[in-house]
């Protein structure tokens, strides 16, 4: 028991030096030096899954893959010119995140929008019969049920059709998923495979990130993604969380391939292989005359990244507003730059709404939102809980001209522990249209005035604060 103490002590030393050395906050940094050295047997394991801020060895694999293919990529960045939009009118802020990632907003784009799970399948399974060479298909929650198993038939038939099939699931999200169906899914030809968070020597304990993208790349030429994975429950057969309300886009044109390229580098970290024979040449969506069309960016994220690129995305998304701030999250916990970016367009005026659902499927993120929901509404921001079943959608509209929608939540897991993907619109007609469907769910909820915490019961303020003490891993 004593060389047992002993190990534990010297292992607990050895994290709360590498927690100095690499914790993304000083705080952060305090907190697990003294938990390492006060109760080591709890705390180190919990450091190694919880503890890490960087996924280690993905950008590495990238930059190898990169070595091979350098020529074509370079001839794709060269088709790509005309497409590019340098100075897009209605975000004079992008010059910050043309810094921040080398993803640009692309011309020549048709952007549909897509509510609820019947409108998003309905799409996803046209795009799928659509098909002529290639499917890329990937998701969090892929489930083996009615919903599941109708995709999976349809992306087998199309395999034998002779159309390639590459679907990418998450290990945790799907962990459902059995050896069986997998197999039978293989043997009609689909390429199926996890994320493999956790492959290599060095990597075993990266447990606590995961790839919450949900992408779907048809020939190259369209694009879906959104919130909605592939299950009953996004029917509205859940008789808990019914109905679901959910968010999903459907893309054509050119930034369907920059979607096909964050699938493209996450297939590469998952199978190790080069995907072949996908179509790299930009094409304008059917219609459109060239130079016209809607600008959109379609921006992967996630804790490989240099910096944190969703977190100083959103920033600086949000501290570009000048009229209004609408926000669509079914987990509000922010960090604390969104919380100051938030402030400050409360102190200049704007019109700042959070819509978070009534019922939520996460008790602690449901609980931790109502503290920060209670400050921003104390300084003049609108609060509304969805009471219409399950919301889950992920959506911002900024003004009159900037919608994004993706898979990010405000929440310190999307920002800087997931594997992310969103689609910028700037485009007035399309925000219009955002505008519109969020009235119709802002119609179907509860706006609490002047929400204050401090004026609840007591148990009330514990469940939340103490809730919010997890916020770093919610």
């Amino acid at each position: 028991m004593s060389i047992l103490y002993l190990l534990l002590q010297a292992f607990g030393l050895a994290s709360a030096i590498h927690a100095v050395l690499h914790a993304r906050t000083s705080q952060g940094a305090i907190a697990w030096v003294i938990s390492l050295g006060v109760m080591p047997i709890l705390a180190v394991p919990a450091y190694w899954v919880f503890g890490r801020s960087k996924f280690q060895g993905y950008v590495n694999a990238l930059k190898d893959s990169y070595l091979v293919i350098r020529e074509d990529k370079l001839k794709a960045e060269e088709a790509f010119a005309p497409y590019i939009v340098q100075n897009p009118a209605h975000f004079p802020e992008f010059e910050t995140i043309r810094k921040l990632t080398t993803t640009p907003f692309l011309r020549g784009n048709r952007v549909k929008l897509l509510i609820d799970g019947e409108a998003t399948y309905s799409s996803l399974e046209d795009g799928i019969k659509r098909a002529k060479n290639y499917i890329l298909f990937q998701c969090y929650i892929l489930q083996e049920d009615a919903t599941g198993k109708c995709f999976g038939d349809l992306l087998a038939a199309r395999s034998k059709q002779g159309v390639a099939v590459h679907v990418l699931y998450d290990e945790l999200g799907s962990a459902g998923l059995s050896d069986n169906w997998l197999e039978e899914l293989r043997a009609a030809g689909v390429r199926i495979t996890s994320f493999n968070t956790t492959q290599g020597a060095k990597n075993p304990f990266q447990l606590n990130f995961r790839n919450h993208r949900k992408i779907m790349v048809v020939d190259g030429k369209e694009t879906w993604m959104g919130g909605l994975n592939i299950g009953d429950e996004y029917l509205g057969k859940d008789r808990k969380l019914s109905p679901w309300r959910d968010t999903h886009l459907h893309i054509q044109g050119p930034a369907a391939l920059v979607a096909q390229s964050v699938f493209w580098s996450d297939w590469y970290w998952a199978d190790h292989e080069l995907l072949a024979g996908l179509n790299w040449t930009p094409e304008g969506a059917p219609g459109v005359p060239a130079g016209e069309g809607q600008d959109v960016l379609v921006l992967g994220s996630g804790p490989a990244d240099e910096l944190e690129t969703a977190s100083l995305f959103f920033t600086t998304v949000l501290s570009s507003a000048k009229k209004r701030i609408w926000i669509a999250t079914p987990y509000f916990i922010p960090d604390e730059t969104t919380q100051v970016s938030l402030y400050l367009a409360l102190l200049k005026g704007l019109d700042v709404r959070i819509l978070t659902p009534q019922q939520n499927d996460n008790w602690f993120a449901s609980n931790a939102a109502n503290v920060y929901l209670s400050k921003l509404s104390q300084l003049g921001a609108r609060i509304y809980f969805y009471k219409r079943g399950f919301m889950h959608q992920k959506t911002v509209l900024i003004d009159d001209c900037l919608s994004l929608i993706g898979t990010v939540n405000f929440d310190n897991r999307s920002f800087r522990l997931n594997f992310e993907v969103t689609a910028a619109t700037a485009d007035p007609l399309f925000a219009a249209r955002v505008e519109q469907m969020l009235e119709e769910d802002l119609s179907n909820s509860t706006e609490r005035k002047d929400f204050d915490l401090q004026q609840e019961p007591l148990w009330v303020q514990l469940k939340a604060k103490s809730s919010a003490l997890l916020s770093p891993v919610l």
